[in-house]
């Protein structure tokens, strides 16, 4: 049902994302049922995809013949060529979660006009939440307006992310990542769908997210909800033109402005300088230690960290000496935005 005080494309959009969601949950009753097709290693896609896609093209399409269409399965072969109106589609984020049965995928889409995104629509099936944003107009979940959260101690944020999964992922670089966030933060989470991650981070669920190899469909609707609920969104360096770049950090404001110089580093963006810092640390956190080792190494430095409101990235160790695996000890002088994680 559309609302006579949203913008008259956003509803339109909503109604597209609405009879996706129906595909989808019809299809989630029988999981054992749908057909799978492998589009590379560990990407997968099933013709609740397409099903979903197409339900969403011809609904759009319906009543914007003259607009553009960017899909993740189907490109852009449907719609005009030359419109300045896009809409960039992915009919269900989080395909491998739907195929094991695990509830977290959604379906998303957003408006781009004259290459800047201006209507945003991500919906959950298996939750019915719907998020929404129009530019300039802020960003609800389910009518409700939403924000970014407020804390600003990274220790007692939760950060949401996606591993590498394909051929060719640089792991031993992830793994680098994690040994410098996981000290630093209330928790790390994977929950499989990066749009419904940016849409969280808009309703304050999750403090941050960052993760690499996105694609424009993957980020699009979330990017609008993040700016339009007060966060900011970019590349691991900061900058904001992010959405072809594959490379993708939000947050609230404050949070953000502490994981740039975390993650700056292993931008592919990032100057040589910080890329040699970067290998020094990949190289620190051997994969082939013990994990004690590798826990041990990765809280290396912590507690010496100057006390600035964003903090530094832990520097690479050379031969470090050999120390007991123990939480550092309380009359360490600490640096105030990193006390002991709490226990995940």
């Amino acid at each position: 049902m559309s609302s006579p005080n949203l913008h008259p494309m956003l509803n339109v959009a909503i109604k597209a994302a609405r009879a996706a969601g129906a595909i989808i949950n019809r299809a989630a009753l029988d999981i054992e049922t749908v057909r799978v097709s492998q589009k590379q290693v560990n990407d997968f896609v099933t013709e609740v995809d397409h099903a979903s896609e197409n339900a969403i093209i011809e609904t759009l399409l319906h009543a914007y013949p003259g607009h553009g269409i960017l899909a993740e399965e189907s490109g852009s072969q449907h719609g005009a060529r030359d419109s300045e109106y896009v809409w960039i589609i992915d009919p269900l984020d989080g395909t491998t979660n739907f195929i094991h049965g695990f509830p977290v995928y959604c379906v998303s889409i957003a408006l781009s006009v004259r290459g800047k995104i201006e209507q945003a629509v991500i919906y959950d099936p298996t939750r019915n939440d719907l998020f929404t944003a129009t530019k300039g107009r802020g960003a609800f979940m389910n009518e409700r307006r939403i924000r970014v959260s407020k804390r600003t101690r990274l220790n007692e944020c939760l950060i949401s992310t996606g591993f590498p999964f394909r051929t060719g992922d640089n792991f031993k670089q992830y793994l680098a990542i994690m040994a410098d966030l996981m000290p630093r933060a209330a928790g790390l989470r994977r929950p499989g769908a990066a749009a419904l991650d940016l849409a969280y981070v808009a309703a304050g669920f999750s403090d941050a997210f960052f993760e690499t190899g996105l694609n424009i469909w993957d980020v699009a609707a979330g990017s609008l909800l993040v700016t339009e609920a007060g966060g900011l969104i970019g590349n691991f360096t900061g900058e904001p033109d992010f959405l072809e770049q594959r490379e993708c950090l939000a947050g609230a404001p404050r949070v953000y402005g502490q994981l740039v110089p975390l993650l700056a580093k292993y931008s592919k963006f990032a100057g040589v300088d910080d890329k040699l810092r970067a290998s020094d640390r990949i190289r620190a956190v051997d994969p082939t230690r013990s994990n004690a080792d590798l826990y041990a190494r990765s809280t290396v430095g912590l507690a010496d960290e100057k006390p600035e409101e964003a903090p530094a990235a832990a520097p690479a160790e050379a031969a470090p000496q050999p120390r007991k695996l123990t939480r550092v000890r309380r009359d360490t002088p600490a640096a105030p935005n990193e006390g002991d994680a709490p226990a995940r």
